[in-house]
């Protein structure tokens, strides 16, 4: 919202995680579904061409997304098979929205499909299972679901789901509500997943307004773009459009575009 930081961006320009978020979002509206290849495609138009970028460049690219990406131009494959430890990172679950909302009539493929879009760049089961937990409480937020069961002890919008369909050992901590318990510097904004959907919990448990936890998400520093991404995924489909102040809305950079791929995306959701 202010001009500067390590991009030197103007205010209300965004970064790698709106762009990625909304080529995702292009490719399942154009394919009624979320198809791999397709997605790859169109990452590969964002880092080749600065496609959906506010000033055509691939703005805060990270390496193991960037990796996956020219793999996938020489290889053909669009799931990556990068699995050092050193690759779980937050890549898909900043970009996670528009799979869930696209299955928002479907719980079993809003959360598997939110799994299944992560292997394109993080396979990793550790990455692969907070997409596939954090695509069910974006599903549940969708559909109406309170603040005080969205944050109970493993939800999942369908009973007992994280009992049957095991979660990563990381995962099954905070989804048994880890969040609640620690305080900053305990809770830590960096670029790891486990901390990543840790922190992005953390803002939306401590808040009671969608401003109030940006707020908190992004003064975590360290990877904030990225915080505030997987924050704003769950608080914008928990306390809706109109919850967001108009000062944070008004200066937001391609308003026309988001709001006509929002628009299209909720068209398909219709049919």
């Amino acid at each position: 919202m202010h001009s500067g930081g390590y991009f030197n961006l103007k205010a209300g320009e965004f970064t790698d995680d709106t762009s990625l978020a909304l080529c995702l979002a292009e490719s399942l509206i154009k394919c009624n579904g979320l198809d791999l290849k397709d997605n790859m495609d169109m990452y590969w138009k964002w880092l080749s061409e600065g496609y959906l970028s506010v000033n055509d460049k691939a703005i805060g690219v990270g390496k193991t997304t960037m990796r996956a990406i020219f793999n996938y131009t020489k290889t053909g494959n669009p799931i990556s098979k990068i699995k050092n430890k050193m690759s779980a990172g937050n890549g898909s679950l900043m970009r996670l929205a528009p799979v869930p909302l696209f299955y928002s009539n479907n719980p079993i493929k809003a959360i598997e499909k939110s799994g299944e879009s992560s292997k394109t760049n993080h396979p990793l089961q550790i990455t692969v299972d907070a997409c596939r937990y954090f695509g069910g409480l974006i599903y549940g937020a969708t559909n109406g679901v309170n603040k005080e069961l969205l944050l109970s002890k493993l939800y999942a919008p369908i009973d007992d789901y994280w009992i049957i369909n095991d979660l990563h050992p990381e995962i099954t901590e905070i989804a048994n509500g880890s969040f609640k318990e620690k305080k900053p510097p305990e809770i830590k904004g960096t670029g790891y997943i486990s901390n990543s959907l840790e922190s992005a919990l953390w803002a939306f448990y401590n808040s009671n307004s969608y401003e109030e936890g940006i707020f908190l998400a992004v003064n975590l520093g360290n990877d904030a773009d990225t915080t505030g991404a997987i924050y704003g995924q769950l608080a914008g489909a928990y306390y809706r459009f109109n919850e967001i102040p108009l000062k944070f809305k008004n200066k937001i950079a391609m308003k026309d575009l988001l709001n006509s791929i929002a628009e299209k995306l909720n068209r398909k959701l219709e049919i």
